[in-house]
């Protein structure tokens, strides 16, 4: 008896869903995504504002983008993902529908339902991909992890809501969480 194939999807499927439809693209795999919570898109939204605000005080030519907003992390690879925030420093990855290779900066908060999907699958994705840093805020325990690329390998640290956090590709800005949480 033959084996069921898995169907592998194409980039051309991904910018085919419509557009009320959360998604990913990896590996070939779409990987649908529930509405976020309003607790997420606070976070998300509040985060957002303190890193547009600290690149437009230093006229800084890093650009930050909240989700929706597709990064192609490969361009042999079926992989097309949604960070909730990606800080992109090279201009000449941004396209008309995204970022094309990995941002310098990715941000995800956790939602209940997808955290290993944060956790294991995009931490290896954007540490393969070369991000510079990568943070999992989790509103639900109050944590964020920092994995700061080091050399070839994700450094990482840990830290709660109640701390001021560096941020790694800047030499001045840190984002404190208790300003930030609901």
């Amino acid at each position: 008896m033959a084996i069921p194939q898995k169907l592998t999807y194409t980039e051309a499927d991904y910018y085919a869903l419509p557009e009320d439809v959360r998604a990913e693209l990896i590996d070939g795999q779409i990987y649908y995504q529930a509405a976020p919570s309003r607790i997420h898109q606070r976070l998300l939204g509040k985060i957002h504002q303190r890193i547009a605000n600290y690149i437009d005080s230093k006229s800084g030519s890093c650009e930050v983008y909240p989700a929706p907003f597709a990064v192609k992390l490969w361009e042999d690879r079926k992989t097309i993902v949604e960070p909730d925030i990606s800080v992109i420093c090279d201009p000449s990855k941004l396209t008309d529908q995204g970022c094309t290779g990995a941002p310098d900066w990715i941000i995800e908060i956790v939602s209940p339902g997808n955290s290993s999907h944060d956790y294991i699958r995009k931490l290896n994705l954007y540490a393969d991909a070369g991000a510079q840093e990568y943070w999992i805020v989790n509103p639900i325990n109050h944590t964020v992890l920092v994995y700061h690329l080091e050399e070839s390998k994700f450094e990482v640290s840990s830290y709660t809501f109640q701390e001021k956090i560096k941020v790694n590709i800047y030499d001045d800005l840190w984002i404190n969480f208790q300003e930030v949480t609901l």
